[in-house]
């Protein structure tokens, strides 16, 4: 299985395309953009798997609607993608309208496309941010970056919740390969060692 990292043409939120054989899962949509890259890579799209709801992370997830790709994400944040809370952030944002087609809970195992993901619920960034483990790696979203962490204090997010959350990354103990939503990729290893958010608990 193959990964393709594409980061927003925007400056928001990296994508991650998952692929083997000419099918793949999409984890978070920046932009519609997105749909054309995956599209030019010659990948069909089986589902597209949401980390959580906001405008940088779904904002591209109507093309792949229209096109008949389901949308999961976790149970606690469906109903706050088109929330007034979501589209009030730094203003007002504007997000194409789609539907979740899959909701998940913690702990869930699935697989699509020859893929086997565990879904960690995450909450903190935001109630209902999810993370995806897969056999080697983890797609953290929002949770944690390379040397830093996703913001608590925009709608739904908590320091404590994300603090907690961090926890359950810090007690993993094999090293697995990060995919962040923003940022550089990292390892769980490393994290540990200097991540300054990790260190300290």
């Amino acid at each position: 299985m193959k990964i393709l990292k594409i980061p927003s043409r925007q400056g928001w939120c990296n994508s991650f395309l998952l692929y083997d054989n000419g099918k793949g899962v999409l984890i978070d949509c920046a932009s519609a953009s997105v749909f054309n890259v995956c599209k030019e890579a010659g990948v069909e799209v089986c589902a597209v798997l949401l980390t959580h709801g906001h405008f940088d992370h779904v904002g591209g997830c109507k093309a792949f609607y229209d096109a008949g790709v389901p949308i999961y994400c976790g149970e606690k944040e469906k109903d706050l993608i088109f929330s007034k809370e979501y589209l009030g952030i730094f203003g007002g944002v504007y997000v194409p309208e789609f539907k979740i087609a899959r909701t998940l809970k913690d702990g869930e195992k699935f697989e699509i496309c020859g893929v086997e993901f565990e879904v960690m619920l995450m909450p903190g960034h935001t109630a209902g941010s999810i993370c995806y483990k897969t056999d080697r790696a983890i797609f953290t979203g929002d949770t944690l970056f390379a040397g830093s962490i996703g913001r608590c204090d925009l709608p739904t997010g908590n320091a404590q919740e994300l603090k907690n959350s961090l926890k359950k990354l810090n007690k993993i103990d094999r090293n697995y390969i990060l995919y962040c939503g923003h940022g550089e990729d990292t390892t769980l290893d490393r994290e540990k060692k200097f991540n300054p958010y990790l260190r300290e608990l």
